[in-house]
C-alpha cells in the first residue's frame, strides 16, 4: 500500500535526472540558497521600509537617507542569486554524490547566512531610521554599522565561489 502512494513521487524523481539522488540533492541546495536569501532580503527590506514609513510621520525630509538604509538588506538576495550562477554549471544528471553534497552544503551555507544577516542588518537599520526620525544625525553611523552583517553575507558568497572552483565541471 505505501508503495502505491509513493509511486507518483518515484516516477517524478525518475523523470528528473534519471532518478539520481545526487542530482536532486544538488538542486535542493540551489533551491535553499536562492529561496532563503530571497526570503531574508524580502523580510529585511520590509522591516527597514516599515521603519521608514513610521519615521516619516515625524519628519518628511528624511526619505532619501532612510530609503538607502532600508534597501541594505536587499543585497543578500542578490548574493544568493549570484551564487546560483556560479554553481549551476556543475549540476548535470551524472553528478557525483560528493559534488552534489558540496553544492548542497554551499547552498545551505549561503541561504542560511544570507537569511540571518539580512534580518539582523534590518534590525540595525530600523533602529537607525527610528533615531533619524527622532532628529538624531546618525545616518553615517547606521550605514557603517549596517555593513557589519553584510560582511558575513559577502563571506558566504565568496565561500560559494571557492567551493565552485574546487568542483569538477
Amino acid at each position: 500500500m505505501p508503495y502505491i502512494l509513493l509511486q507518483p513521487v518515484t516516477e517524478a524523481v525518475a523523470a528528473i535526472g534519471g532518478g539520481s539522488p545526487a542530482y536532486i540533492l544538488a538542486w535542493i541546495g540551489i533551491f535553499l540558497m536562492v529561496a532563503l536569501s530571497g526570503v531574508g532580503s524580502a523580510w529585511g527590506t520590509v522591516i527597514g521600509g516599515s521603519a521608514t514609513v513610521a519615521a516619516m510621520k515625524k519628519r518628511d525630509d528624511i526619505f532619501a537617507n532612510c530609503m538607502i538604509l532600508s534597501a541594505m538588506p536587499g543585497t543578500q538576495g542578490l548574493y544568493g542569486f549570484g551564487a546560483f550562477f556560479i554553481l549551476k554549471d556543475h549540476i548535470n544528471p551524472e553528478i557525483s554524490m560528493i559534488t552534489a553534497a558540496a553544492i548542497f552544503g554551499a547552498g545551505l551555507i549561503s541561504g542560511v547566512v544570507n537569511l540571518i544577516s539580512a534580518y539582523w542588518q534590518a534590525r540595525i537599520v530600523a533602529n537607525g531610521i527610528e533615531s533619524i526620525g527622532n532628529g538624531n544625525n546618525v545616518f553615517t553611523n547606521t550605514l557603517i554599522l549596517g555593513v557589519y552583517p553584510e560582511l558575513y553575507a559577502i563571506i558566504a558568497f565568496a565561500a560559494c565561489f571557492l567551493i565552485s572552483g574546487m568542483l569538477p565541471m
